[in-house]
């Protein structure tokens, strides 16, 4: 990596550091001067442009920059902001953050993978409002218990109904986007083969793991957080953990797998074996979590079904 370029990303505003010239500038967050930004960034042969996930404010820039043939990565702000501090930098505004991105992305050398694209962020979408609108569904049942009085008790039932036409109108989104692409329907139809694994958990890995089967069976299980951190100094060993990664395909994942091993043969005997062993349950499932993502991406890759052994 010759030239980094560092983003800082606001609502209105883009604060730009470039490595190893240390040129600094800003530019507004709209489609005009995108079109400028990246033209400029064109003639400096930036090798990477990194910008940090403000909550989707980043996703317009990172989509121009990434359509005009630039290198670009979308970093953890965590992960910056410990690395600002591991250097001592305690002063925190838009052109230091720029800095500190670009130096960040200069020292650790991340890997770059392709961004999603529009289908993907709007599947993405899609799911994440269906995930938004079952948590509701569950706040409003719970409400139900606690609710004494009986027009407080009618409100809610309104409400629910209301609620369930939206997640049935979701679904039905859902299922419109996954028939546009034909790929994407050979690729659920491959994923929900496997026992344990339902439409949803499959629609999930669709839109947020698009690097499935492209990957090997590390790495994918470093992206989707279920890689465990090794914990040793010395004499001393504790115990291992995961985290990091992807928190919304760990979830899915989760749920697949406990119903995976009570009903899939390969991923039970696995389970059974590692608590017999004296393994605890906990660690049971999240080793029977990475063997499912592994032979997840085994399919996509090799384009082949379950098949019962």
């Amino acid at each position: 990596m010759d030239v980094v370029v560092g983003i800082d990303v606001s609502k209105d505003r883009l604060d730009v550091h470039v490595l190893p010239s240390g040129e600094s500038f800003a530019v507004a967050n709209d489609d005009e001067s995108l079109d400028g930004l990246a033209a400029r960034l064109l003639s400096l042969k930036a090798d990477v442009v990194a910008l940090e996930a403000t909550g989707g404010y980043e996703m317009l820039a990172a989509a121009a920059l990434s359509g005009a043939g630039l290198a670009v990565i979308v970093i953890n702000p965590a992960q910056v902001r410990a690395y600002a501090n591991a250097l001592g930098k305690r002063a925190k505004t838009d052109p230091i953050d720029a800095e500190v991105i670009a130096a960040f992305v200069a020292a650790t050398k991340p890997a770059i993978r392709p961004l999603r694209d529009e289908e993907n962020r709007a599947l993405a979408a899609l799911l994440a409002r269906r995930r938004q609108i079952l948590a509701m569904i569950a706040a409003e049942e719970q409400r139900t218990r606690m609710a004494l009085a009986k027009e407080a008790q009618r409100s809610i039932k309104r409400l629910l109904a209301a609620l369930r036409r939206e997640l049935d109108s979701l679904d039905a989104d859902i299922d419109d986007h996954i028939r546009t692409s034909p790929l994407w329907r050979v690729r659920e139809a491959l994923l929900t083969s496997v026992p344990g694994v339902g439409r949803v958990t499959a629609r999930t890995l669709l839109a947020e793991m698009p690097e499935l089967g492209s990957l090997d069976r590390r790495q994918v299980a470093s992206l989707a957080g279920l890689a465990p951190w090794t914990r040793q100094s010395g004499k001393w060993k504790g115990k291992s953990f995961i985290g990091g990664g992807r928190a919304t395909v760990r979830a899915v994942l989760f749920m697949a797998t406990l119903v995976a091993c009570r009903h899939n043969p390969v991923l039970k005997a696995f389970r059974d074996r590692l608590v017999a062993s004296g393994k605890s349950k906990i660690v049971a499932t999240v080793a029977a979590m990475r063997k499912l993502l592994t032979i997840l991406n085994a399919i996509i890759r090799d384009q082949k079904a379950w098949q019962n052994a």
